[in-house]
């Protein structure tokens, strides 16, 4: 299964369904969301390929005694409910203040409609809803009750919010309830950091022997010089003895260099010499 997948189960599993409040909220998640439509103004129509959001749906209908059949066309789970059946209308402004509930809602709204990518190739979840002034009032309680930051995506045909932030989608998954999907998510963060850490390194200690390298064979190539033209003897001895060090260990560094050195040096004095010594093969 997908890690979406699982997240999904583990949220239909959720033990709230004692509470009515909170069951009416998750029902109303499910309705904001782009899953679900009107038909003639008399039957709510939820779709879904996902048996774990149309399970946990006819559960929430169950709950509150609220008749509705289930059909498949395909490959896709199909809830249809009399609207004069539904004896409440929820509205997201007249919840209570209670953090529970809103919740509630939020869960209900990722079970509707909502997806993860699998986080080890990239952070990303979203959630689609059927307009965009509902849109609006989750993702504010998402940002003024629980400091949780999402974007929105606006099409013609399109109304969601996302999260691409790894933090946000973990304070997200905490929210919702799904410990499990959370400790996974965290697991994987981990390992992405960790090779990204491991990735820079090895990027910077190549870019490191590279610059070495490139550095050394400028400085071989004008010894080198002054060897032909006879002009190597012109040196002095503290040239001449870091110059035939570096013929002969052409692959070290500067540090290393100096240590070598009848009487050693730092890192900057052997950069000067051999400085010096190709400023005097350009003269």
């Amino acid at each position: 299964m997908s890690f979406s997948s699982d997240v999904k189960e583990e949220l239909s599993k959720c033990n709230t369904l004692a509470d009515k409040t909170q069951v009416k909220c998750e029902l109303l998640g499910y309705l904001l969301t782009n899953n679900t439509s009107y038909i003639n103004e008399k039957t709510l129509r939820y779709a879904t390929e996902s048996e774990y959001n149309i399970n946990r749906f006819s559960k929430l209908l169950s709950n509150l005694k609220i008749d509705h059949k289930i059909t498949i066309e395909g490959n896709t789970f199909v809830i249809t409910v009399k609207l004069k059946e539904v004896p409440f209308i929820l509205k997201i402004e007249e919840l209570e203040e209670k953090q529970e509930n809103k919740k509630s809602i939020v869960r209900g709204a990722f079970l509707g409609s909502g997806s993860m990518n699998n986080p080890e190739n990239v952070y990303h979840l979203e959630i689609g809803f059927l307009n965009s002034r509902d849109r609006d009032e989750i993702q504010k309680i998402l940002k003024t009750d629980f400091d949780i930051n999402t974007k929105k995506l606006d099409t013609s045909n399109k109304k969601a919010m996302y999260i691409k932030d790894g933090e946000e989608i973990s304070k997200l998954l905490a929210l919702m309830g799904a410990s499990k999907g959370l400790l996974k998510f965290e697991d994987i963060r981990v390992q992405r950091n960790m090779r990204g850490k491991v990735n820079r390194l090895v990027n910077c200690e190549t870019a490191n022997l590279n610059k070495t390298i490139n550095a050394s064979i400028e400085q071989i190539e004008a010894i080198r010089k002054l060897q032909k033209e006879n002009k190597f003897n012109m040196l002095d001895d503290n040239l001449k003895e870091i110059a035939i060090l570096r013929i002969e260990n052409p692959d070290i560094s500067l540090a290393e260099l100096g240590k070598k050195l009848k009487n050693p040096i730092g890192k900057s004095g052997v950069n000067y010499r051999l400085k010096k010594i190709i400023d005097i093969a350009k003269s």
